[in-house]
């Protein structure tokens, strides 16, 4: 089973640092943050920049830890997705197989139209869209990134469940049932509490206060069984109660916590 390092559990780590704490975790790979979400985000900028790019290469072949995803294109009302044309040049050229997609636009009919768009260049660079839905953007919902999908029949598309936003939304395991083993390309998985925060809290909750995997109280294990066997996982699990540590301590821990609650996955029920 891949395992991924997502960006956001150690946010503030360059894409170098990033590589070396995936490293210190065991992780086969790590999600990089080339696109700010919002223009308000701070990120190191990797696009354009040929010689951090170049460094990110040779670091991922020498430490054997790939890029396995880009992140995080959000599709608003003012978006344009040939705006995007140097982000997918760059992921391809780091050997990104996955671009992270967020759906924030309340007109569906636009929110389509800039998605299809997305998707056929995504398609040109070789990067699958992982269309994403979180609990606080207008895409919040199985049911309305399915919907999006199916309107757009793009060419390889899949949707990325992400364990915090499926609860918060209050997905029934049922809505992964009914769907295709074959759309869900991998898993954004981290813990938290069971008991979900205010409306206007979920964004702080998911920035910054999630768990590692096994260590909070969503019934984890009952989604992974829903989930195709094997599925990849990408770890998204920025902690508050490690934030003072360091990066690569953060990212040990981290790595530790998800094969305990993998291999838990494994061990036969008791009779």
């Amino acid at each position: 089973m891949t395992m991924s390092l997502a960006h956001l559990t150690v946010l503030e780590a360059t894409p170098i640092e990033l590589i070396d704490a995936a490293v210190a975790g065991g992780f086969d790979a790590v999600g990089l943050r080339i696109v700010p979400p919002m223009k308000a985000d701070r990120i190191t900028e990797v696009i354009g920049n040929d010689r951090l790019i170049r460094e990110i290469i040779a670091k991922s072949q020498d430490a054997g830890v790939r890029i396995w995803d880009v992140e995080a294109v959000w599709l608003t009302p003012e978006s344009d997705p040939a705006t995007l044309a140097a982000a997918l040049e760059t992921g391809e050229r780091l050997g990104a197989r996955h671009l992270l997609v967020v759906g924030h636009d309340p007109d569906f009919g636009r929110l389509s139209d800039s998605f299809g768009a997305l998707c056929e260049k995504a398609y040109a660079h070789r990067l699958t869209v992982a269309l994403e839905m979180m609990s606080y953007v207008e895409l919040n919902t199985i049911a309305k990134a399915v919907r999006l999908l199916e309107t757009v029949r793009p060419h390889d598309a899949r949707l990325l469940i992400d364990a915090l936003h499926f609860f918060r939304a209050g997905t029934a395991f049922s809505e992964i049932e009914a769907l295709e083993p074959a759309l869900f390309p991998y898993i954004h998985l981290c813990d938290a509490a069971l008991t979900p925060p205010p409306a206007d809290a979920l964004r702080a909750e998911g920035r910054g206060r999630r768990f590692y995997p096994g260590e909070g109280e969503l019934p984890l294990a009952e989604m992974m069984a829903r989930l195709p066997t094997g599925i990849p996982v990408a770890v998204e699990a920025p902690c508050a109660a490690h934030s003072a540590r360091p990066v690569l301590e953060r990212a040990r821990l981290c790595g530790e916590a998800t094969r305990r609650f993998l291999a838990g996955l494994q061990e036969p029920a008791a009779s």
